[in-house]
């Protein structure tokens, strides 16, 4: 039975998203805050699929209940697909947002606008506590912009630029981006993924009671 679930993250920006979209789904959610003895993983998986899979097995496992975590990469076409699944640590391992940004707008100098193309992919890994996992995945396109724009969010939203709403991700509300972000994306996915859950549970228990 999914009588909790624990967010296989510290970070409070994802925290803060990730909750928002899951508040009606009926489950508790708990945060590896509530965990301060989890080791932590070490996100050494070359996609993101290998990392969310990773860290939603070991919280799983370390706290005993149903896990969820995610992992997310950023592609930028003029770049071969770099940062990719390095995305948090480009500008190195202890980089903040901003070092990260400004490090992607060097590298995308003298770049045209037409061919700053890229998108934001999250997949996410929900897991239980005998290992079994199970992924979902959100994508949003994008550009990368000649400059920051936006006070909002955090990462790169302030030079990603989406089209559709003519906005950076920074420029737009949290409900608005929680909307139609990759993470978002990925998140309602996975919401499904634990309904479908909850309901063969309650299935089955209604079963084994006749």
């Amino acid at each position: 039975m999914i009588d909790s679930l624990v967010l296989a993250t510290a970070n409070r920006h994802k925290v803060e998203e990730i909750q928002a979209i899951l508040d009606d789904v009926g489950i508790p959610l708990l945060t590896l805050n509530e965990f301060p003895n989890f080791p932590g993983v070490e996100e050494d998986g070359v996609t993101c699929q290998e990392n969310a899979i990773k860290k939603a097995k070991a919280t799983a496992a370390f706290t005993g209940r149903w896990a969820l975590a995610d992992d997310t990469g950023l592609e930028v076409d003029a770049l071969q697909g770099r940062p990719g699944v390095y995305a948090a640590r480009y500008a190195g391992e202890h980089a903040t947002y901003e070092d990260n940004c400004k490090k992607l707008l060097q590298e995308l100098e003298g770049v045209p606008s037409d061919r700053r193309t890229a998108r934001f992919i999250t997949v996410v890994a929900v897991s239980n506590p005998e290992g079994h996992t199970e992924i979902v995945e959100g994508v949003l396109e994008g550009t990368i912009t000649q400059e920051f724009h936006g006070t909002g969010g955090f990462g790169y939203d302030p030079v990603f630029y989406v089209p559709q709403v003519g906005k950076t991700l920074a420029e737009m509300t949290f409900a608005e981006k929680n909307r139609m972000s990759h993470r978002a994306r990925a998140v309602t996915n996975a919401k499904s993924l634990l309904a479908k859950h909850r309901h063969e549970q309650h299935k089955s228990g209604r079963s084994a009671a006749r």
